[in-house]
């Protein structure tokens, strides 16, 4: 059984078809990439699968169980952790601060027993911080533990956002645009990180991403949308050897034109 599975889904926005019957799934333990160029639909299926989106036909699986019947705000409980493209951090709360909000799924105590402070919620605190502090020795985060986000680099920021997603201890990671507006350096740090994420960790991956590099090195399976539409799906360099992608990405006439030149 799948992880999570796309069936013959459609989204509409008035005439516009945003995604158009795409099928995917995504296996246990492994990176999936949803690759293609803008407007292809990449950003509407997170949103379907964060539940922002309700599809026009089809259905979205996790675990084997429809999830089109779950709010927005119980996704988190079923395990499943998302980043944005803009970065969603508290701007004026420190770093440890905003990973401890992604601990928020976790928490089980009562407004009584908080009140109280009762042993349950100081050993369900101490947990809490101690799965927070793990995430940022994994993510190198320890300099910046108690500074303002406001305060932080771009780069530094997108790193905080992925720790607080994992500090939620998901099954499933949606990453959106993990490496967008990062140097080269920063970029083969998100590359580390994705790899471990999966194997040290043991995350599953659903990634969206225009740097193919980033792709090809972390990615097992690839998927190419355009319009909305799924283009190809096999490993990176099945589908970036893709006719099909090829063209999506560069254009028939420069893709006739780097053939000529290459003869």
């Amino acid at each position: 059984m799948s992880l999570l599975e796309l069936r013959n889904v459609t989204v509409r926005f008035g005439g516009l078809v945003a995604v158009n019957d795409v099928s995917f799934n995504v296996e246990e333990g492994e990176v999936f990439a949803l690759v293609g160029p803008n407007g292809a639909g990449k950003s509407t299926v997170f949103n379907l699968i964060s539940r922002f989106y309700t599809p026009a036909s089809g259905d979205i699986l996790f675990e084997g169980k429809s999830i089109l019947g779950t709010a927005p705000h119980d996704i988190p409980d079923l395990g499943i952790a998302r980043t944005f493209q803009n970065i969603e951090l508290f701007e004026h709360s420190s770093v440890l601060q905003n990973l401890l909000v992604g601990r928020h799924t976790h928490c089980r105590s009562s407004f009584l027993s908080d009140m109280l402070f009762t042993p349950f919620v100081r050993d369900q605190e101490r947990h809490h911080r101690e799965a927070v502090e793990h995430v940022i020795e994994f993510l190198d985060l320890q300099p910046y533990r108690e500074k303002l986000i406001a305060g932080l680099p771009y780069g530094v920021r997108k790193v905080v956002e992925m720790g607080r997603a994992l500090a939620i201890q998901p099954k499933l990671l949606l990453l959106d645009e993990p490496a967008s507006g990062l140097s080269v350096e920063e970029t083969q740090d998100v590359a580390f990180w994705v790899e471990d994420i999966k194997k040290v960790m043991g995350i599953t991956v659903l990634m969206v991403e225009h740097d193919m590099h980033l792709v090809s090195s972390v990615s097992d399976r690839v998927l190419a949308l355009a319009d909305g539409k799924m283009l190809a799906i096999g490993t990176p360099k099945e589908v970036q050897s893709d006719p099909a992608v090829i063209e999506a990405y560069i254009g028939a006439d420069d893709l006739t034109e780097q053939e000529e030149a290459a003869q």
